[in-house]
């Protein structure tokens, strides 16, 4: 049984998910521009991953602990990226094993930046519904840090996704020095909702990539 508690401590707002059999290792996941922590697909992602051992915190990022609605402002990525800081290191202060960092479209964004500008703050990321560019607009890549991202990641995208194809996604990630999955989820757009897939194998490549096989 896994028992799912609000989380708020130091700026860190959201929902933890403790498993009884916990195998030392968690993951942080974070939402995407109009999202919260309370997204399906977040929700269902810290439920499988705690299912599987992992502790699991699912956090809003500090946009949306300022308000409940609305998009985040460019200027206040940095300050996104220092809240996913505090979310590790908070999970850092209860599990004594490896983390994954990772989120949704604009939150796994973040996160990729955060991984390239602070090695060894996770040991592994995890992307849904990566942005790669924006829409119709394939020339302004998102992906300047790429080459600077030092821990494995998986992504999983939708094969309809207009923020990226999947050919387009696999040809980036190639810059990623570190190794990397994609795993393709067809018929799915960006919320990932019309496609099916397996969130138990997401959790079988990330521990695999942690090293918990």
């Amino acid at each position: 049984m896994v028992q799912i508690v609000p989380f708020n401590a130091e700026g860190v707002s959201g929902f933890l998910h403790r498993p009884d059999r916990p195998a030392g290792a968690g993951v942080v996941l974070t939402h995407g521009a109009g999202g919260n922590c309370a997204a399906p697909l977040l929700a269902a992602a810290a439920a499988a991953f705690s299912a599987a051992g992992l502790t699991a915190l699912r956090v809003d990022l500090p946009f949306r602990q300022k308000r409940p609605k609305g998009p985040p402002s460019p200027a206040g990525a940095a300050a996104d990226r220092a809240g996913l800081a505090r979310a590790v290191a908070a999970l850092r202060a209860i599990v004594s094993g490896r983390i994954i960092l990772g989120g949704q479209s604009y939150g796994g964004r973040q996160a990729t930046m955060l991984a390239a500008d602070e090695p060894g703050l996770a040991e592994a990321l995890l992307l849904f519904s990566y942005p790669l560019h924006p829409p119709g607009k394939p020339e302004r890549l998102r992906t300047e840090h790429f080459p600077r991202i030092s821990v494995p990641g998986l992504f999983v995208h939708g094969t309809a996704d207009p923020f990226g194809s999947i050919a387009e996604l696999r040809q980036a990630v190639r810059t990623i020095p570190a190794p990397t999955e994609v795993l393709a989820i067809e018929g799915a757009g960006h919320d990932l909702r019309r496609g099916r897939f397996d969130l138990g194998a997401v959790v079988v490549v990330a521990r695999s990539q942690l090293g918990l096989t």
